[in-house]
């Protein structure tokens, strides 16, 4: 089953507000077997919402709003439609009653402007608002049905999740569409997909998609209109070759966190971590405490910016002057000093040129060194991240944090 997605709000047009609806709205209906073939955002003004309901009715009979359902002025999206659809709005005394209580309880006094909310268009069905004020409508005329949510996102989603979802599924039957998503990093984007062609070419009855950020490139797996056990089953298959395929580059699916990953992988083995960050500033550190129970394997770590930090935690003097602070001697250095001072298993020590000046010829800016210490020893890796000053530095957290995974969860095996 397809349907068009008209999102309303001048907000969304001049930035803002950003749009989670639609992606809530794609995941969400995508479930029921549902797809979102067009979205279309428009301002706050009848006309335009009437073209865009409009012209989506005539491609596909059914159309979702968000937006545009609230009490004040700018709130015409009811109206619009209404009279698109050639009906006429009735006063519904029970979503007035109900309202008034709600204010009541809140101990508030509703005011005469709200009485808007209780008017529906005739023959609407109401989709009861548990989250907030403005009901939800799903209107069936004879062009088609339009489905109106308010724009509130915890509102849409509550009224997504338990009154919409649940109808459209009855109507688009057992089929549904599903998919999972392998998380990669550390590799680029061209190189990920040269290294698995044939089992792309292999694929069966699924779409593969490349979604690379900062973090990485994620590989979205769709399954379309299948029968739910079997889409499970084809998704499964197809995520458990590729994650072979790529080794360590794939660290987890869905929406697991790098971080998160990396400290399953030290309490089960046992192993402590600590940090050394200059150019991060500490955002390697901020990446792992807002794991919850980050305590059981993070020790600390510390944000030495200025050369002479980094020799108060044990940079030998003789180092930063012969081979300067983005230097693969010192990231080694300040690695096994972090190790030594925090007394952890393992350390990651990050120094480098984010920009958008300091850069030269041989070390341009986006060059960034890494140190991993451990009981066996001290490494280095080199990297140049293309980007801006905070694309540098969010890209050189992710790559440090991937080298402690691969290293944390290789220890003792």
């Amino acid at each position: 089953m397809d349907l068009e997605l008209v999102t309303i709000g001048t907000e969304l047009l001049l930035g803002f507000t950003v749009d989670t609806n639609s992606a809530f709205l794609g995941k969400a209906l995508a479930g029921a077997g549902v797809r979102i073939i067009r979205r279309t955002s428009v301002p706050d003004d009848p006309a335009a919402v009437r073209a865009a309901v409009d012209e989506a009715l005539g491609r596909t009979g059914l159309v979702i709003t968000t937006g545009g359902l609230g009490p004040t002025r700018d709130d015409l999206s009811k109206h619009a439609v209404t009279e698109l659809l050639g009906l006429r709005l009735e006063f519904h005394q029970e979503i007035w009653d109900d309202l008034v209580a709600r204010w009541a309880r809140m101990g508030r006094k509703i005011g005469e402007r709200n009485r808007g909310q209780a008017e529906v268009p005739v023959g609407t069905t109401i989709l009861p608002n548990r989250w907030g004020t403005a009901p939800g409508l799903w209107i069936t005329a004879e062009r088609g049905t339009v489905i109106m949510l308010p724009g509130v996102p915890s509102e849409m989603r509550g009224l997504t999740t338990h009154e919409v979802v649940p109808r459209l599924a009855a109507l688009a039957g057992p089929n549904v569409i599903r998919s999972v998503m392998v998380r990669t990093t550390g590799i680029p984007e061209s190189t990920l997909a040269e290294r698995v062609t044939d089992l792309e070419d292999a694929l069966d009855a699924l779409t593969l998609a490349y979604l690379p950020s900062l973090e990485g490139v994620d590989l979205r797996f769709t399954a379309w209109g299948i029968e739910p056990g079997e889409a499970d089953a084809r998704l499964t298959a197809a995520a458990e070759r590729f994650e072979e395929r790529l080794g360590d580059h794939a660290y987890g699916r869905g929406e697991d966190d790098l971080a998160a990953v990396l400290l399953d992988a030290c309490r089960t083995r046992s192993r402590t971590i600590a940090v050394a960050e200059s150019c991060t500033g500490g955002m390697i550190g901020a990446r792992i405490t807002a794991i919850p129970g980050s305590s059981d394997a993070f020790l600390g770590g510390a944000i030495v910016y200025a050369d002479r930090l980094k020799l108060d935690l044990g940079v030998p003097e003789r180092i930063l002057e012969a081979h300067g602070a983005v230097s693969e001697e010192t990231v080694k250095a300040m690695a096994q000093a972090c190790r030594e001072r925090f007394g952890a298993h393992h350390a990651v020590s990050v120094s480098g040129i984010a920009g958008p000046s300091g850069g030269s010829e041989e070390k341009p800016i986006g060059t960034v060194w890494f140190g991993f210490a451990a009981a066996d020893g001290v490494e280095a890796e080199r990297y140049v991240f293309p980007g801006t000053r905070q694309e540098i530095r969010t890209r050189a957290a992710q790559f440090a944090l991937f080298g402690l995974w691969r290293r944390a969860k290789s220890a003792g095996a």
